[in-house]
């Protein structure tokens, strides 16, 4: 019997095994009217460092896509460094709490 592999996080690429923090990321905050729209499978760190780059109002109108998430700038130095990481691997995202913006 063959078991089905590992989701793959649409931000890093890394597969998401299931006994590794995980969360949900809505392709539109729910505070911009996402609630019930489309939603990702990430790591949690993953979904951290989106909230602690990028303003709920960037997130609705810029960066609604993985595509978006993975071609910006600001996000390009953490998906490198993570890249080089275990599937498993957790660490305190840096910076403060969100820029409001």
């Amino acid at each position: 019997m063959t078991s089905d592999p590992d989701p793959i996080c649409p931000l890093c690429l890394r597969p998401i095994p299931p006994d590794v923090a995980q969360s949900l990321h809505h392709l539109i905050p729910k505070l911009k009217g996402g609630k019930g729209g489309p939603t990702i499978l990430v790591h949690h760190i993953c979904h951290k460092e989106i909230h602690a780059r990028f303003t709920e109002s960037e997130l609705a109108r810029q960066f609604n896509t993985p595509a978006d998430l993975r071609g910006s700038d600001r996000l390009r130095p953490f998906l490198d460094w993570v890249a080089k990481r275990p599937p498993g691997f957790l660490s305190r995202v840096p910076g403060g709490p969100r820029k409001k913006r």
